[in-house]
């Protein structure tokens, strides 16, 4: 996102844009890919919500947080790219406000990835990542990406 510091966060995560709410796709492909054709739209303040309940050296992936949202509302799956910016949302929203804090470091890309679009970038995300007792592993030569080091062991379980 550009001009962070220009915009309202927490106006935007606060703004349904009349979700939540259902659509059903047609697309074969896309069927196959997701299993299903019952999509659900959730609004940002539900992924905030979410984000707020994972605990101190506990992470999750925005995949987990998509397939909890589908299963608790019969859906097969939560539209994926309102997901991820909703969750920079989210993170920004906590970044500007000055108490309720949201834990926006502890939810992850796929496969554990750290994510750019974080307030003050991979190396805050990082840093408080670390201060968990979480490794971060560099990976890659020309694309170098970050990741946490057996995230799976640290995932937070959302019922």
């Amino acid at each position: 996102m550009a001009n962070e510091n220009r915009k309202d966060f927490n106006a935007m995560l606060h703004d349904s844009k009349d979700m939540p709410k259902f659509q059903i796709i047609t697309d074969q492909k896309s069927v196959e890919k997701y299993g299903g054709s019952r999509m659900y739209f959730a609004p940002p303040i539900d992924y905030d919500n979410v984000m707020k309940k994972i605990p101190y050296g506990k992470v999750i992936t925005i995949g987990k947080i998509r397939e909890y949202f589908a299963k608790l509302n019969g859906a097969d799956f939560t539209e994926p790219i309102t997901a991820g910016i909703f969750v920079s949302i989210a993170a920004w929203a906590s970044y500007q406000r000055t108490d309720d804090e949201t834990p926006y470091w502890r939810t992850l890309k796929a496969n554990g990835e750290l994510n750019e679009k974080y307030p003050n970038g991979i190396e805050a995300q990082k840093e408080k990542l670390e201060a968990e007792g979480h490794t971060i592993l560099q990976k890659g030569r020309k694309t170098i990406r970050y990741y946490v080091k057996d995230y799976e062991q640290f995932l937070f379980n959302l019922k």
